[in-house]
């Protein structure tokens, strides 16, 4: 199934995220990008992926299923509702699916802490930009302390935002709370989103506010440090900009820069869902497990 010693993948969805996503696979020693997928060959994404000289196909799923070689790996850039249909209808096709979607229709994946575990899912959620950037730090926090209660405020610029993400506005925040809670074993956790209309545009901030008992300033820090380090590996422009630790309450900060590419650096919301999708995809197709469909999620 390998050409060049890569895999060959497919874009569904020819938006924001996926003519970026499409620039990264690109640039991958273990992906071929082999179509990118819309609905209409004028819009401004399915140009640039023209421009790219990358194969674009303009029936949707569709074009995906009448492909004449089956593809190892399909991102799905769509919208959380379309997921489940795309899943259902390409699973015969024996490709494996990295969803980025809120659809929480796959196996929730944050590639820093359970990346190892999903490798042989067959569709696999990357659940949200907010939860890539805030779940390593808590899950970090949650695993030497005690903590009952977990805050995350999401801002992303307007423009950074596309319209498959404002139709899922409720699927977001929905996703990214189970995530939260399923990665911390918090109970009570609320995730709020801010689109912001500021100009010049803000930089993508997640702020989180953890409220328990016995934080330790040395522990705290070191559990932080860890994660974004271990983040860092594979989302460049991802860093920690403040840390304020007490007894009972903690707070962290993160940034993300985009790393380049077609999208502004203040995108850095489209770059680490990307960037994490990519890396778990990479992961998948270097152990030789892509397009065999072993597990079902």
């Amino acid at each position: 199934m390998k050409r060049n010693g890569r895999l060959p993948v497919a874009v569904l969805g020819a938006g924001l995220i996926g003519v970026d996503l499409a620039e990264k696979i690109m640039r991958s020693e273990f992906l071929e990008c082999g179509m990118v997928v819309g609905r209409d060959e004028r819009t401004p994404g399915l140009r640039q992926a023209a421009d790219l000289g990358l194969p674009i196909g303009t029936r949707g799923i569709e074009s995906l299923l009448e492909a004449p070689e089956p593809f190892g790996i399909v991102f799905d850039a769509t919208n959380a509702m379309a997921h489940a249909e795309h899943a259902d209808r390409l699973r015969r096709t024996g490709a494996r699916l990295v969803d980025l979607t809120p659809s929480k229709v796959g196996r929730m994946v944050i590639p820093s802490v359970n990346g190892e575990e999903v490798l042989h899912c067959d569709d696999i959620n990357m659940i949200s930009c907010g939860g890539q950037a805030s779940i390593p730090i808590l899950h970090a926090i949650t695993q030497a302390h005690r903590v009952e209660y977990v805050e995350v405020v999401t801002t992303a610029a307007s423009p950074s935002v596309g319209r498959s993400t404002r139709l899922n506005l409720d699927e977001y925040i929905e996703t990214t709370q189970d995530a939260v809670r399923d990665f911390t074993g918090v109970k009570d956790v609320k995730a709020i989103l801010n689109i912001s209309p500021a100009r010049p545009p803000a930089t993508f901030r997640v702020a989180m506010s953890v409220l328990g008992e016995g934080f330790g300033t040395a522990s705290v820090n070191a559990a932080v440090t860890t994660a974004a380090e271990q983040v860092r590996s594979f989302v460049k422009g991802y860093r920690i900009t403040a840390r304020v630790v007490d007894e009972n309450k903690v707070f962290v900060a993160a940034e993300v820069t985009s790393s380049g590419g077609r999208i502004p650096r203040y995108a850095g919301n489209l770059d680490i869902i990307n960037s994490a999708a990519v890396h778990v995809a990479e992961r998948s197709a270097a152990a030789g497990l892509a397009g065999i469909g072993t597990e079902t999620s």
